[in-house]
């Protein structure tokens, strides 16, 4: 391949690239999860409980699931930059649509539509930098979009929080909606064309085939369960512990429970500390302290201190992001082919989990509040513990593999 069609460290390109890739992660996970603070205020304003409140992330979650193995795919047929661009645009367009609608049912139909659209950003951003970007200056670009993912749920959850409090939830997902809408075409106006993209036809029978072959490898298949028991907490932690902060116990203002999600910078902290320590311990022993930690800080938010509780949320969010990044990396360890796809299906049972639990959630808070939000997650933690010990037993016999194997 010729080398001069690579984006080059310190080009025009290189900065265009990464400015249009963090904003296009950023709208992806700002638009996801900008509805997960105002569950306590679609339940007063709906007359719902707060499982049906939680549907307004879960159905957009679980479409996300279901698109994401067949994105790449398409993206292979159709090109990167034409669906990174698409999905960019068109998920603030149906923000603002279901910002605006008065029916909760077809709120939640765009939100069943946004999380199909915004499976074109994921797996495909990271396809086009693998293909685009020169080799020394991949690993930048890549942490620079992984930044633009975690700014964009963090300050999604926050920023729809401090509006809310100003000028109420419609008009701050309204207005989380014009933001998100003006990084997209700033991401149409600034994303370089693909020139070492090869297009090839959609396949779906031969990607079935190729995620069946994975769901028969034991070592991935116990990946993914742990993927779905630990998101599946996570979000059922962040979905409910709201109700928790703005009731009686606490009386915490919108602005005050958004805070909360300031966590997230210690947990990217714990990923990438985590993630370095498998160089010197076995995975399953960070995996399995991961999980330890995401318990006790679970334990700690059932204490009636506010800082006990805060710092639970803190230390349960340290342990999820370093389970997360140690099992995603390990999948790419475990499969003997297809990687892109394998850990497609990784984030499919990721998100599955989190549209699962976290809607199951809702119905165990309106009949026994938080300590039995706390039991469902401390039973998920349960069951991913037990995986974790067992993965050994059949991954020593995986062969390991080269991280630039195609």
């Amino acid at each position: 391949m010729d080398d001069t069609k690579f984006i080059h460290k310190g080009s025009r390109r290189y900065y265009l690239a990464n400015l249009a890739l963090f904003l296009a992660g950023f709208v992806t996970f700002a638009s996801l999860y900008d509805f997960q603070p105002l569950f306590p205020n679609l339940v007063r304003e709906y007359g719902i409980t707060p499982a049906m409140a939680s549907l307004s992330l879960s159905v957009a979650t679980f479409s996300l699931a279901f698109t994401l193995p067949f994105s790449g795919s398409l993206s292979d047929a159709v090109g990167r930059r034409p669906l990174i661009i698409s999905a960019s645009i068109l998920a603030p367009v149906l923000a603002f649509g279901a910002a605006v609608h008065h029916a909760f049912s077809g709120m939640l139909l765009l939100r069943l539509g946004q999380g199909i659209i915004l499976a074109g950003v994921p797996a495909v951003a990271m396809a086009y930098l693998n293909e685009e970007t020169e080799p020394n200056a991949l690993g930048a670009a890549m942490g620079l979009y992984i930044a633009g993912n975690g700014m964009g749920g963090m300050s999604g959850r926050i920023l729809t929080a401090w509006f809310t409090d100003l000028m109420g939830w419609r008009w701050a997902l309204v207005s989380m909606a014009l933001l998100c809408f003006v990084c997209g075409l700033i991401v149409w106006a600034c994303l370089p064309g693909s020139r070492n993209f090869s297009g090839k036809p959609f396949q779906p029978r031969a990607l079935l085939v190729s995620m069946a072959d994975h769901l028969k490898n034991p070592g991935l298949r116990r990946l993914y369960l742990i993927a779905f028991c630990c998101m599946g907490g996570f979000v059922t932690l962040y979905n409910y512990v709201t109700f928790r902060l703005r009731g009686r116990d606490f009386s915490l203002s919108h602005t005050q429970v958004g805070l909360i999600f300031l966590a997230y910078a210690f947990g990217s902290v714990s990923s990438t500390a985590m993630g370095n320590l498998v160089n010197t311990y076995r995975r399953r022993r960070i995996l399995s302290s991961a999980l330890c930690i995401m318990t006790i800080g679970l334990v700690l938010t059932v204490g009636s201190y506010l800082w006990l509780v805060i710092a639970g949320i803190v230390l349960f969010t340290i342990g999820f992001f370093g389970a997360h990044s140690v099992a995603s990396a390990w999948v790419g360890q475990l499969a003997a082919h297809s990687h892109a796809q394998a850990s497609s299906l990784y984030l499919f049972f990721y998100y599955l989990g989190s549209s699962i639990s976290g809607t199951i959630g809702g119905t165990i808070y309106h009949g026994w509040a938080w300590p039995g939000v706390v039991a469902l997650i401390l039973a998920l933690l349960g069951i991913a513990f037990i995986i974790c010990l067992g993965i050994q037993s059949v991954s020593h016999c995986q062969k390991p593999i080269s991280p630039l194997a195609p």
